[in-house]
């Protein structure tokens, strides 16, 4: 497959200190949110490059620019590239050994393979249910995958969200199967906790009851063996339920000590950040935001959901940039910008700043790549944005060369 368009144009972010932020899509549960529009249904085998599938954008695209632009904001000077363009609603993106990314696009059920010098090659698609707001969604690689070569995602069907597992160009096998399903509120991610355990963050359907079920695999944190088998230290005999009592969940990150954090849209009042505790209640739908309430676990940080609808979420640990050594990154759709959130010893949040602000337009995904730099993926063609002329694209945040 030819390279898709790829630049190295440099841009270094303003980084603006905020005290609030939040939100994906704000109709409560009870309503069905505007349909996607703006993926492709499935493409097999075809041999055109991503730049070349892309729609027309309109005249005045309302995505701003993220290149050509330099400031400084505090300790950290950071450069922004462009990684990959022309994508379609990109959701998931795991990275591979030797140092090739895969890149799920949630429409089209395709599984992107982007090679370090930019080229991108199709290497299969799943039998995904693009409808609504689910699709081929979260993906990630084995920590064992030098031996089994294994790849995981989560994707939509007819009857209900799932994980699978497989090898590039096999057919895949479902590990986990029967989370609830709907148009909206499907969850998604998928990643291997530092246990070799595979977390994932489902959504409750629009139902919003089962939550506080555990009976039920929606609205929950979910923890499974490889193989899809139940630890024996799971809090629920003989369940895959982790915590439970949450609303959608799509970001999911753990910091140095093997801490999990996680991402959750709120419903018409605020959008959160949690640090999970096994079988912890974080009290949706009873509790919105902060509750006070002893049976319920309140989040670390919350926002208004017109400033974040927080999707992917990444902690950074390997000492590449050390002034944000261990803090936490959440990417937003609604709110058009990466949160930074500058966690203490304690896991608690002493100080937020916003990165990208409005500039890259709906961000999905943020990961560590390889070599210490942050992936963001934007969204502006899930069906609620604006895309621009390369829209979708894979951006690059890095510290700034001297």
């Amino acid at each position: 497959m030819p390279p898709i368009r790829s630049a190295a144009v440099v841009a270094i972010l303003a980084l603006l200190l905020a005290a609030c932020g939040s939100g994906e899509g704000q109709a409560g549960p009870q309503m069905v949110p505007q349909e996607d529009t703006g993926g492709e249904q499935s493409v097999e085998g075809t041999q055109t490059t991503l730049a070349e599938r892309e729609t027309p954008p309109p005249e005045d695209t309302g995505t701003p620019e993220v290149e050509g632009q330099s400031a400084q904001a505090g300790p950290v000077e950071v450069e922004t590239s462009v990684v990959a363009t022309g994508l379609e609603a990109p959701w998931g993106l795991a990275f591979l050994p030797g140092g090739e990314a895969l890149v799920t696009e949630r429409d089209s059920a395709r599984l992107l393979l982007l090679d370090p010098s930019g080229t991108i090659e199709e290497v299969g698609t799943l039998p995904a249910d693009g409808s609504g707001e689910g699709g081929l969604l979260g993906l990630a690689v084995s920590p064992t995958y030098d031996e089994d070569g294994l790849v995981y995602a989560y994707y939509t069907t007819a009857e209900d969200n799932r994980v699978v597992r497989f090898r590039l160009g096999e057919e895949p096998e479902p590990i986990l199967t029967g989370i609830p399903v709907n148009s909206y509120h499907n969850g998604g991610r998928i990643a291997f906790g530092p246990d070799g355990m595979l977390y994932a963050g489902t959504g409750e359907a629009g139902d919003m009851p089962i939550s506080q079920d555990v009976a039920s695999l929606g609205g929950k944190i979910l923890r499974i063996n490889p193989d899809g088998t139940i630890p024996a230290d799971n809090p629920f005999p003989n369940s895959p339920v982790y915590s439970y009592g949450h609303r959608n969940v799509q970001g999911l990150a753990w910091d140095e000590g093997g801490q999990l954090y996680a991402t959750e849209f709120g419903q018409n009042t605020f959008d959160e950040v949690n640090r999970i505790q096994a079988g912890g209640n974080y009290g949706w739908p009873e509790v919105e935001g902060e509750g006070g309430e002893p049976k319920f676990r309140d989040p670390i940080s919350t926002w208004a959901t017109s400033e974040a609808s927080p999707s992917g979420a990444a902690i950074l640990k390997d000492g590449s940039i050390p002034q944000w050594e261990g803090d936490f990154f959440m990417a937003g759709l609604r709110g058009q910008r990466l949160w930074r959130l500058d966690l203490d010893g304690a896991g608690n949040v002493a100080g937020r700043e916003e990165l990208l602000s409005e500039e890259a337009g709906r961000l999905r995904h943020v990961a560590q790549a390889p070599d210490g730099s942050l992936w963001v993926l934007t969204n502006n063609r899930d069906g609620r944005g604006t895309p621009g002329p390369d829209d979708d694209r894979i951006l690059r945040l890095a510290p700034a060369r001297g």
